[in-house]
């Protein structure tokens, strides 16, 4: 039974609001202020270190989400006021925290990215199982139940990724104390970074792909479950609609940015898709472009970009909102439940909808993503990332007694690691010094484990935390460049 009371509620971690407007404003605010949302501003959409500013950015990428996700939601509304569904569905008093909650887990999407975007993930990732494996290996385990633990941490430290770091920026590192609903929300996936992903065939594959959450949040996002009454490895409602909003974006966004760099003109996106869609039989994506193209084209010269990637925006994501929306519709119940095992733009892949989001999604792989200056940059964030995690290496390699000294100021043999901590953030430090009050009472080989994993999570957020242009002035510092 689809009961949206169950689902937005007043649960969170503190100080509860009275009303569910009181709390929708409360997360909002919260978000909205964070210091985390405004380092998206400074984060790599596509194009790294970009100067531009009319190139998108995280920040400005989220904020288009958002507007997408406010507009499918209100469009879901709509066909259930026509259907006669919201009193049914409890949702006549619940229609602004609907809204709102689609919209804020959209400007907290990203919000876990690390610098110069998902290249920076596969590197960071990389470094870790190069060099974190080993650490782990070497921490003693006389039991199989040790042995067994050391492996779920050693897998979930080398599967970082942004949508789990949000998790952790939310609930651990910004500390938010946001609504339960608005956490669970940003949840895309739901499959922890400790367990195997899953095969093609498994139940709710598509939902646990790829990690959604750490070792160190599984607790909390347990907790949430359990109030709202979400089954293991399933979704919250709302979140299908933040990840479709998320795909509408893509339709014209990295486009009009490689015409706005340079990289290809209004002319050659028309020629390239008008042949991508003569190649793969698709007349819908055609004949929306032809008709935009030739409308822009009767404009002046210097008013033909704008208008072309204008009108075409809002052709399409009119469209594309109207699709997402009635798919929601129509597979309501096992949405609501959250073991719909599909993204909402993926769901018909028959649709004319799917044919031109994967000639869309081809056309930027191949012209943009893959364009040498593009890939250029991928290579300095490679460089940049790798180097800034080997130079605070010697803080994982101490032993839990140094570290433990190095936090307290006092003297140890390691001369660098003395200078390295001055550097990290101390609400990172925070976030690791709570951690380990909590493990203070475990057997001597236990509390090695689970400290050495919150320590590598300590590095990580640190690192992982930067916007751009920090992490490269970080890379110039500590290498003596300029």
């Amino acid at each position: 039974m689809i009961n949206y009371k169950e689902k937005l509620t007043l649960h969170r971690e503190f100080y509860p609001s009275k009303d569910i407007e009181t709390s929708i404003e409360s997360d909002r605010g919260r978000i909205l202020s964070s210091s985390a949302f405004r380092r998206l501003q400074k984060r790599t959409q596509v194009f790294a270190l970009e100067l531009n500013a009319s190139i998108r950015t995280r920040l400005t990428h989220s904020i288009e989400v958002a507007q997408n996700a406010r507009y499918i939601s209100k469009t879901i509304l709509s066909l259930l006021k026509q259907q006669n569904k919201l009193e049914e569905y409890n949702l006549i008093e619940l229609e602004n925290a609907f809204i709102s909650t689609a919209e804020m887990s959209s400007i907290l999407h990203d919000i876990g990215n690390p610098p110069f975007g998902h290249f920076a993930e596969e590197t960071i990732n990389k470094w870790l199982k190069t060099n974190i494996i080993p650490i782990f290996e070497n921490l003693k385990s006389s039991t199989k139940q040790l042995q067994e633990l050391k492996n779920i941490l050693i897998k979930d430290i080398c599967n970082y990724d942004g949508n789990a770091q949000a998790i952790r920026i939310i609930t651990k590192l910004q500390r938010l104390n946001l609504s339960y609903s608005q956490i669970i929300s940003v949840l895309k996936y739901t499959r922890g970074a400790y367990e195997d992903k899953p095969l093609n065939q498994e139940s709710l594959n598509y939902l646990k792909k790829k990690p959604g959450f750490y070792f160190s949040e599984k607790e909390m996002i347990e907790k949430i479950q359990k109030e709202l009454n979400i089954k293991k490895s399933h979704r919250f409602p709302i979140t299908y609609i933040m990840e479709a909003a998320d795909d509408i974006s893509y339709l014209t966004a990295d486009l009009e940015d490689s015409v706005e760099k340079g990289i290809l003109s209004l002319d050659d996106i028309y020629r390239i898709i008008k042949n991508e869609c003569v190649k793969q039989n698709d007349t819908f994506l055609l004949q929306i472009v032809e008709k935009q193209y030739e409308k822009a084209k009767k404009d002046e010269e210097p008013y033909q970009f704008n208008m072309f990637f204008t009108f075409l925006r809002v052709n399409l994501v009119t469209n594309f909102v109207n699709h997402v929306s009635n798919i929601f519709i129509n597979n309501h119940e096992s949405i609501f439940e959250g073991s719909f095992n599909f993204a909402l733009l993926e769901y018909d892949k028959q649709s004319d909808y799917f044919k031109a989001l994967q000639i869309i999604k081809d056309v930027s792989t191949k012209y943009i993503y893959q364009n040498k200056d593009v890939q250029t940059l991928d290579l300095k964030a490679y460089k940049i990332i790798n180097s800034l995690f080997d130079v605070y290496f010697p803080l994982l390699k101490l032993d839990s007694t140094d570290f433990a000294k190095l936090l307290k100021d006092e003297k140890i043999d390691c001369f660098i690691s003395r200078r390295l901590i001055k550097r990290v953030s101390s609400k990172q430090i925070v976030a690791y010094k709570n951690e380990i009050e909590k493990i203070n009472s475990l057997n001597n080989e236990e509390f090695e484990i689970y400290e050495r994993y919150y320590r590598t999570r300590l590095i990580i957020d640190y690192i992982s935390g930067m916007t751009d242009d920090y992490a490269l002035e970080e890379y110039k510092i500590l290498f003596a460049i300029n």
